[in-house]
């Protein structure tokens, strides 16, 4: 949080990598961070590659780097998912396709279409093979969305929530869990952490 802060008041535009996807980094990001630090982000960048969608999708590593649109289909719920997961916080969002040398044009537009079909924004980004140069379609396109649309952003649950309904909350808007189940040892874990005064912490 200092980190940033400090950063803010340097720097026109501070990005910070939160890591790992909506539903680890985006969310400790958003209900963590921004929420002790009093940060508003103004958008999210959601990286997305093809050889990974595509591993999604059941393709094996050895084989990531040859054409596969069925797999590709079989794998790009994952990135819907991180989609509609940013939408919960009110951010903006702009998925960067990622792109590397053995990605088809055929692979590239099947994702340019899903993301214009949900509505999002995306741009390319070509940073692998092209160093800085490559990164500036999606700058500009971050730029655009920081200076054109409104953040509304909010944080997924209430402080004064009971941990269980936290955790429940994150289950199934995060993670699309139907529900939660608490073993006995959960169950005495939280009452203990209830009573000792931390039910008002957020989860992590």
């Amino acid at each position: 949080i200092i980190a940033t802060k400090l950063a803010m008041k340097l720097a026109d535009y501070v990005i910070t990598e939160a890591g790992f996807g909506a539903d680890l980094g985006a969310e400790k990001f958003y209900d963590l961070k921004c929420r002790f630090g009093g940060l508003t982000p103004a958008a999210t960048v959601i990286v997305a590659t093809v050889r990974a969608l595509k591993m999604n999708g059941g393709v094996a590593k050895e084989n990531l780097g040859t054409e596969n649109l069925e797999a590709l289909a079989k794998g790009i719920v994952n990135l819907e998912k991180h989609i509609e997961n940013i939408g919960k916080f009110g951010v903006p969002a702009i998925v960067a396709i990622n792109r590397f040398p053995t990605d088809t044009e055929a692979e590239l537009e099947f994702v340019a279409q899903r993301c214009r079909e949900l509505g999002a924004e995306f741009a390319l980004s070509e940073v692998f093979t092209k160093g800085g140069e490559g990164g500036i379609e999606l700058a500009n396109a971050v730029l655009n969305i920081v200076e054109q649309k409104e953040s509304y952003f909010k944080v997924l649950y209430e402080l004064d929530m009971p941990i269980e309904s936290k955790i429940e909350k994150i289950a199934k808007e995060i993670y699309g869990a139907d529900g939660v189940n608490f073993t006995k040892e959960a169950q005495v874990a939280i009452k203990k952490y209830t009573d000792l005064g931390y039910g008002h912490l957020p989860v992590c």
